[in-house]
């Protein structure tokens, strides 16, 4: 029924509005919501605190935003999460690592990202894609990671946001990393380059080594022999 005009007059059918699909804000602009309220507890510094962010401040961006704690070089677990990641995963995620949410082939590149977010520091913004499945449409999305100072002054923690476009299907959804775009805190700061390689910021592998031949004992080997093959250490 339209309240102003009555019936349709296609043929006398009732409109039906969903509301979440009414409600439902577009990435772009809970991403700029977001970046704006970040900007805003900067007050005259590059960074602004943990300790400054409160649900009340981030009521129109509450369902779409996170906060990360840097748990290792590459890593970072939620503390918090809002109500829509919540929903894209079918489960709490709180303490849960954010590689979680891409899928397998995204993560090292994800790790990578989200290292030059707390190294630079600097914004990163990110361009996803959760293909299409059984019972899964294709589901785009965007996600935001803002640096922000631990109590003690380090930056290792950071104010997020995914925000989708499409229909959640079922859940657990998972991502592909279509493509990122750093900024610097400051205009005119160097941005730090993601690095390329598949270890990113990890750690490089030891080269392989082959294990020594184990000796060979014959069976008609002497004892004066078998004592021949084994050297004495002795300590100074």
């Amino acid at each position: 029924m339209d309240e102003k005009n009555g019936p349709d007059p296609a043929g006398d059918a009732p409109r039906v509005l969903h509301l979440p699909d009414f409600d439902r804000q577009s990435p772009a602009r809970v991403l700029a919501g977001l970046r704006g309220y970040w900007d805003s507890l900067r007050q005259g510094r590059a960074i602004p605190a943990r300790q400054d962010v409160s649900p009340m401040g981030l009521r129109h961006a509450l369902d779409y935003a996170f906060i990360l704690e840097r748990i290792a070089p590459g890593a970072a677990r939620f503390r918090l999460a809002g109500r829509h990641l919540i929903d894209l995963m079918g489960m709490e995620v709180r303490g849960m690592p954010l590689c979680a949410v891409m899928q397998p082939g995204s993560r090292g590149r994800i790790s990578d990202v989200l290292e030059t977010v707390f190294q630079g520091p600097q914004i990163a913004e990110l361009t996803l894609h959760s293909p299409t499945a059984y019972g899964r449409a294709g589901l785009n999305g965007k996600m935001l990671l803002l640096p922000l100072r631990s109590d003690l002054g380090d930056v290792n923690r950071a104010l997020g946001c995914l925000a989708t476009e499409g229909t959640m299907g079922m859940t657990p959804r998972r991502f592909d990393l279509l493509s990122d775009r750093a900024d610097p805190v400051i205009e005119g700061a160097r941005v730090l380059v993601p690095s390329p390689s598949p270890q990113g910021f990890a750690e490089p592998s030891a080269p392989w080594k082959p294990a020594a031949p184990r000796p060979v004992i014959r069976e008609d080997e002497t004892p004066d022999e078998r004592r021949a093959r084994f050297r004495v250490i002795t300590e100074d």
